[in-house]
């Protein structure tokens, strides 16, 4: 069965917070016509017939479309109510991603706006396939995390979204400033004006000042992160070769991959697979609840107090052990 590129879970619609920045051409904007998604496929995609359109569904943010032609096949997704600066974020990380030539991922093609308002994104289409390998899939991860690095710190070159959570990207040099800043505290500050959650934000803020010797002899290097790396964005191929989709790309602690592990099934085979090509950093274990919070704050502020108690139990307990 042909089964094409997840969407991102139940998000509702992502902000337009994106910063201006200088597109890579495959992302400029569509010339306005009546069908620039047809138009796109039909010249730059090297097509002479479009031979079945099929709706492959939807989720709360976009509709997925496969466009099957004479020549090659391409998968669609399409915004009705956000600009195309969405979906820009999404094939900058996809890029960055294929450009490492380590893992699989869909190649973007053409991001653009729709004549009646709303925005596009054609990519690659990949046939899915049956489960593969777990070690294959830490294996390649680890590829992916040691070939994308950046020379200009930690960050991306834009802001991106975690859901439909802004996440502010702006680079900075060093990795435990900007995790503390740029995630965990932004997600404490939105706790604390969403839901006036002043408890959460002075703890979080408190291990945020205090969370430094949990880095103590680790050298941090800034890795290509996919960022969003739970089961609903991980696939296989028709040839069982792992593919992961619908990134939250930026470069930061490979560590910090494993933060939604706790969505993903990750097994001890894919563990082992992974650190046998990025090795294991010394205080490993004692860090990874740390990067765990970070998703846990999210889904609290995305969905409810349903995840509250989980976020502050990490809290509690890194509080706890710091203070020993």
């Amino acid at each position: 069965m042909a089964v094409v590129a997840s969407l991102s879970g139940c998000y509702s619609a992502r902000p337009n917070l994106l910063r201006s920045f200088s597109r890579p051409k495959i992302f400029a904007m569509a010339a306005m016509s009546e069908d620039p998604i047809r138009e796109w496929i039909l010249t730059e995609g090297k097509a002479s017939q479009i031979t079945k359109i099929t709706s492959v569904g939807g989720g709360c943010i976009n509709l997925a479309t496969h466009y099957h032609t004479d020549s090659a096949s391409f998968f669609v997704k399409t915004n009705r109510s956000i600009g195309p600066e969405m979906f820009e974020g999404e094939a900058l990380g996809l890029e960055a991603m294929y450009e490492t030539r380590s893992i699989r991922v869909p190649k973007p093609h053409k991001v653009g706006a729709l004549p009646t308002g709303g925005s596009y994104i054609i990519m690659e289409f990949i046939e899915f396939g049956s489960r593969g390998s777990q070690a294959e899939l830490g294996r390649k991860l680890a590829e992916m995390h040691k070939a994308g690095k950046s020379s200009k710190g930690f960050g991306f070159e834009v802001d991106n979204t975690i859901g439909s959570t802004p996440q502010i990207n702006t680079w900075s040099s060093d990795w435990i400033e900007f995790y503390g800043e740029k995630r965990l505290g932004y997600q404490l500050k939105l706790a604390r004006d969403r839901y006036g959650d002043s408890a959460i934000y002075q703890k979080g803020y408190t291990l945020i000042q205090n969370m430094a010797s949990l880095f103590e002899n680790v050298v941090i290097e800034p890795c290509l992160l996919h960022g969003d790396l739970w089961s609903g964005n991980i696939a296989y191929d028709k040839n069982s070769e792992p593919v992961i989709l619908d990134p939250a790309c930026y470069y930061g602690h490979n560590e910090a991959e494993f933060g939604m592990s706790w969505c993903a099934g990750f097994g001890e085979s894919f563990y082992d697979a992974y650190f046998k090509v990025m090795p294991k950093e010394e205080g490993f274990e004692k860090r990874r609840d740390l990067y765990l919070l970070y998703h846990y704050l999210n889904h609290y502020n995305l969905f409810g107090s349903g995840y509250r108690s989980s976020a502050m139990s990490i809290i509690d307990g890194y509080l706890r052990m710091l203070k020993s």
